[in-house]
């Protein structure tokens, strides 16, 4: 069975790396799609040509629509299922109707370029996308392969992870690989990295961690309370950590969660809940001026740069942010019934609410605010009572109780 698209994956040396299936595939095409370089190498092809360019989903609506009566085939760089256009087209059109013709990735060439097993390297890109998250990506890996491109060169990454705490890095920035103008540099040091601005656009950042004792951070985040600022001591605007881990497991987060934290104070669950979905983002709420400067001061500290500080009053200051998977209410007082609402409102289906609540009153008003949007309430009181010390022993000091209200938003039920 004939399938109508073939995608060709083309090296930094051009037709001399194409094996003879994928050099047939480009001689027998009514259509070559590709970038402007990709599209360069056959200057002699005399069929239509597609530009993949700012328009991806147009180029590729073109490209199904000539794929009905033409034989099309698409360049692109490498391994097209590497950050490809590849993964488009198989969604676009079925896998069966598209042949891949990967070559090895950039990747693939940068850590056999620097003599690395990459079998347990995290693998991400950068190219066109915010920096925002890449601190806690890495922050989890012993060693990474960063694509990168456009603002978010080499040297603006070093200087974003440092920024958030990340150092003890060697770095490899590696261009146009694989091409008569490949360059590899080793870099001791991220400080070194985030002076270097001399980088061909086409680069792979490997960056490696030395020290042999380094360990991922915990699966469960356990953060002390005086390992967060506060915004005067003892001032009790931090969730007990025991709280928080009952709160965090019951908001089942998932790695690309999108998470709020409402009345956050100095963000404490909104940290541990970026810690929990690396790949996600984390809305603190937090309408004190000081508690919110010290979110973001916690959030960069703890390399947390995917959690977004907005300062405001809830339930006004959910306007506009976007839908959450899970919502933590930890302050609210009085105003708690109405912020458990609006948060129910735009939660999806299956996503679920915590309210804390330390008065019976809230936990009243929460109770109901839940039940009245349909959401069956989990009521779960935690007393906790501290070891400290007492004249050469050790006497339990109780915290103040706290309740959780918990629940699901119902899954939409097909018709």
């Amino acid at each position: 069975m004939r399938r109508a698209v073939t995608v060709v994956g083309i090296g930094a040396d051009g037709c001399a790396g194409l094996s003879s299936r994928a050099a047939g595939a480009v001689a027998a095409a009514d259509v070559l799609a590709g970038g402007e370089r990709h599209l360069a190498v056959f200057p002699q092809f005399r069929g239509e040509r597609v530009l993949l360019g700012g328009d991806l989903p147009g180029a590729v609506e073109r490209i199904a629509a000539l794929a009905n009566e033409h034989a099309v085939c698409v360049l692109a760089s490498g391994d097209p299922l590497l950050f490809g256009v590849a993964a488009r087209l198989v969604a676009r059109l079925g896998a069966e109707h598209v042949e891949i013709l990967p070559q090895p990735s950039s990747v693939q060439w940068a850590f056999a370029r620097v003599g690395l097993a990459w079998d347990d390297a995290a693998i991400f890109s950068v190219h066109g996308r915010p920096l925002a998250g890449v601190a806690a990506r890495v922050r989890r890996a012993r060693k990474v392969a960063l694509l990168t491109g456009g603002a978010a060169t080499p040297a603006a990454v070093a200087r974003h992870l440092l920024t958030h705490g990340e150092g003890g890095l060697s770095a490899w920035i590696c261009e146009e690989l694989g091409g008569p103008g490949e360059r590899i540099r080793r870099f001791a040091a991220l400080e070194e990295v985030a002076r270097c601005e001399d980088v061909a656009a086409l680069n792979v950042l490997l960056l490696v961690r030395g020290a042999p004792a380094w360990r991922p951070p915990p699966a469960l985040p356990y953060l002390r309370e005086d390992a967060l600022e506060l915004r005067r001591p003892k001032a009790g605007l931090v969730t007990k950590r025991e709280v928080r881990a009952l709160a965090l497991a019951s908001l089942a987060l998932r790695p690309d969660a999108v998470v709020w934290d409402v009345g956050a104070g100095s963000g404490s669950v909104a940290l541990e809940a970026a810690s929990l979905a690396p790949e996600g983002r984390v809305f603190a709420v937090e309408r004190d001026p000081e508690s919110a400067g010290h979110c973001r001061e916690n959030a960069r500290r703890h390399g947390m740069d995917h959690v977004t500080v907005i300062e405001g009053e809830a339930p006004a200051a959910l306007d506009g942010l976007p839908a959450p998977d899970a919502v933590f209410v930890g302050g609210g007082g009085a105003r708690v019934a109405l912020i458990a609402a609006a948060a129910l409102a735009r939660l999806g289906p299956g996503g679920r609410i915590v309210v804390a609540a330390v008065t019976l009153d809230t936990l009243e008003d929460a109770r109901r605010a839940l039940a009245a949007a349909g959401v069956e309430p989990e009521v779960t009181s935690v007393s906790i009572a501290r070891g400290a010390p007492l004249a050469g022993r050790v006497r339990l000091d109780p915290l103040t109780p706290v309740f959780l209200v918990a629940g699901a938003k119902r899954e939409e039920v097909a018709p």
